[in-house]
């Protein structure tokens, strides 16, 4: 079993910036990949960023040069830091990882972007 809790959302202004994190309850290095999910109202879930055990990552195209996921070994959390953040961010972002075959998803946290 694996719990998620994630933390950082909230309202900000176009342009502004947010970092969201992931703590773990378990040590991450047991874990191949963590990725961000979003979804807005009306659409599905999207894949935001993920990166491996190994450090690589990968970006939609949607946010790519505008925020960085990052991970800390030690306090078994990984983050996503989002500047240039723009209303078409406004979701609820999700973290999410997965061991031996079995996804764990965080509770979810809302991020508006205002205009």
């Amino acid at each position: 079993q694996v719990q998620l809790v994630e933390s950082g959302g909230g309202l900000v202004q176009a342009g502004g910036s947010l970092r969201l994190s992931c703590a773990a309850s378990v040590s991450i290095f047991t874990v191949n990949v963590m990725g961000w999910y979003r979804q807005a109202p009306g659409k599905q879930r999207e894949l935001v960023a993920s990166i491996t055990s190994r450090g690589n990552t990968y970006y939609a195209d949607s946010v790519k040069g505008r925020f960085t996921i990052s991970k800390d070994n030690a306090k078994n959390t990984f983050y996503l830091q989002m500047n240039s953040l723009k209303p078409e961010d406004t979701a609820v972002y999700y973290c999410k990882t997965g061991r031996v075959g079995i996804d764990y998803w965080g509770q979810g946290t809302q991020v508006t972007v205002s205009s």
